[in-house]
């Protein structure tokens, strides 16, 4: 492992030091084959870690350039390119998504209590707004409910090999929704569906938008929808937790559906590859309020109204029993991610007003305004329910904090 020097930082790097112990622990109890970490205070690197292999098969290590999927990390990236839109006055948040895509003008959303597919009622359409939130009625095969078989017969999948994501997105409008928009929260694809509304609006393919206005301004180099030819080495193996393998693997880096001649549906709720410093450098931006470097993506009252919770109250207070990547109870959802409200209620180390997400593959991110901080894990495996790493990261952070 490799740490950083914590120099004139309010972080005991005594405490801070815990952490490789924990990332060894990690390895040792069969939970990841291996994983990186970076914690910053004020834009500086106090700690940066890498430990184990990123490729059991290739015994490749973790590095600081290693490449990872980032799945719905993927999601605030989509929403900062969404809210750039939003600022030159071409699209706003109560627009309806039917006005982007025709297929979603007349919808039905499931009846309360419905047991059937087909015991349906007319919904509205879903606005802009409730797709950054999830609570556009929108769904994803995995969550529980009767909708999940739906989802799967139609080939509702935003997957790199799903034909495009302006056909992903006409599969989405030909299933009910699972309940009357702006009623609920659940867990969704509607960033994915964002995604192509910012096709739509600027006439640009998702992948080469988010590339000339987010990746190239912020010198994101090896973030993209697929990893090319000269960076496959740099890829990490992917693995899932089953009963009979914890550390199966299911997506080799040499095979794997994110190589860059098996793209064809750039997923803004999930598709994007990218590297510890990329992110830094993403999540640097959130910190400072949208600009890093001189080169301004937002203003900061909207990087200000996008980490404000959107909701009423806390999740939890309108979610049902569906998947989500943070605790619903005292934690809010803003635009594209999830806020801490009270940290006490989420039972989870943090400042109010914590702003982050993470994705399938047990990645996580967060940025703290009190305490100015930008954490960042990667590791590779499905799902990342599987382990408390995201509570237990939060806490060693948090106690290293001495001023």
């Amino acid at each position: 492992m490799t740490g950083g020097g914590a120099g004139r930082l309010k972080l005991d790097t005594a405490r801070l030091a815990r952490t490789d112990d924990w990332m060894q622990r990690l390895m040792d109890d069969g939970r990841f084959t291996g994983s990186s970490v970076l914690i910053a205070q004020d834009g500086d690197i106090a700690y940066q870690a890498n430990a184990g292999l990123c490729s059991v098969s290739r015994n490749r290590s973790y590095e600081r350039d290693t490449i990872v999927r980032i799945y719905s990390m993927t999601k605030m990236i989509t929403t900062v390119g969404f809210m750039m839109l939003v600022e030159r006055g071409l699209v706003h948040l109560d627009a309806r998504l039917s006005n982007f895509i025709p297929g979603f003008s007349d919808c039905v959303a499931l009846k309360p209590g419905a047991t059937d597919a087909g015991d349906v009622e007319p919904a509205p359409t879903p606005t802009l707004h409730q797709l950054l939130t999830h609570t556009s009625g929108l769904t994803y095969s995995f969550n529980p409910g009767i909708l999940a078989e739906l989802y799967a017969g139609a080939g509702v999948d935003f997957g790199p090999s799903t034909g495009g994501l302006e056909r992903a997105a006409e599969r989405a409008a030909s299933v009910p929704l699972a309940f009357q928009p702006g009623k609920s929260w659940e867990y969704s694809i509607g960033i994915d569906l964002i995604g192509r509304v910012v096709e739509v609006i600027s006439g640009r393919p998702l992948d080469r938008f988010l590339n000339e206005e987010i990746f190239e301004p912020l010198g994101m180099v090896d973030t993209a929808f697929s990893v090319p030819p000269g960076k496959v080495e740099r890829f990490a193996d992917c693995y899932t937790k089953t009963p009979g393998d914890p550390l199966l693997c299911t997506d080799e880096a040499h095979s794997s559906a994110f190589l860059e001649a098996s793209v064809e549906t750039f997923s803004g709720g999930g598709g994007l590859v990218s590297t510890l410093d990329d992110y830094f450098r993403f999540g640097e931006m959130i910190r400072l309020g949208g600009a890093l470097d001189g080169n301004r993506l937002l203003s900061p009252a909207t990087l200000a109204l996008m980490r404000r919770n959107h909701l009423a109250g806390d999740i939890s207070s309108m979610g049902p029993a569906s998947f989500a990547e943070m605790p619903m109870d005292g934690m809010g959802f803003g635009l594209g991610g999830a806020v801490v409200l009270d940290p006490a209620r989420a039972r989870l180390a943090g400042s109010p007003g914590d702003f982050g997400w993470g994705g399938m593959a047990s990645t996580f991110f967060w940025t703290d305004p009190v305490e100015q901080l930008t954490c960042i894990f990667f590791t590779q495996l499905i799902p990342s329910s599987s382990y408390p790493n995201r509570a237990e990261l939060k806490a060693l952070v948090h106690a290293a904090l001495i001023d």
